[in-house]
């Protein structure tokens, strides 16, 4: 089966599958919400500073600076570039289709938690397709990994869906410790 008949988005660009969010730079790069959207569209494709002005409707300069914070943190890369009249125009693409944070990152929330809250559409209409779980479970370190990787690999496979539609969802998946105390073994 190809990747368009599993509905897997080809980028216009080559990237690393990940890149750690390991220096002070890219945390401070990543803790403005507006470059994580910056960020999520180049995923996309990639764009340019124009087109990333027109898509959010800011500034050419503001979302330069932006752009340029991100490249210089190495989250950004430019992935190639055209001659537009009198200029070298550059197109911008992710280093890493996955930024994965260090574990020690929690500022009073859990990394993602925070902007998942600022995002849910609470005015969706009831028929919008959305669910929300949570299951704890006493199981083994082994089979934690385990989900671990099939979970991560689930929100890979999300995140290369072909962009279109009139929504934009987005998945929050999260497999954590909890601090609960278990249930005594059963004794026989």
């Amino acid at each position: 089966m190809s990747d368009v008949q599993r509905g897997i988005h080809q980028l216009d660009y080559e990237l690393a599958e990940e890149i750690s969010a390991d220096t002070p730079a890219r945390l401070k790069a990543l803790a403005e919400p507006y470059r994580m959207l910056l960020l999520d569209l180049v995923l996309e494709r990639a764009m340019s500073v124009t087109e990333l002005a027109a898509r959010t409707s800011r500034p050419k300069g503001t979302v330069a600076h932006h752009v340029d914070v991100l490249a210089d943190s190495g989250l950004l890369q430019v992935v190639r570039t055209r001659r537009r009249r009198a200029m070298e125009e550059r197109f911008y693409g992710r280093t890493a289709r996955t930024i994965v944070f260090p574990d020690s990152v929690h500022d009073g929330d859990l990394p993602f938690v925070a902007d998942a809250r600022r995002l849910i559409d609470m005015d969706a209409p009831a028929s919008t397709p959305s669910m929300f779980t949570m299951r704890a479970v006493r199981i083994p370190d082994e089979r934690a990994d385990e989900f671990c990787r099939r979970l991560h690999a689930l929100a890979l496979e999300f995140s290369r869906q072909p962009r279109s539609g009139r929504r934009e969802y987005a998945v929050l998946l999260a497999l954590f410790p909890t601090n609960r105390p278990v249930a005594p073994k059963d004794e026989p």
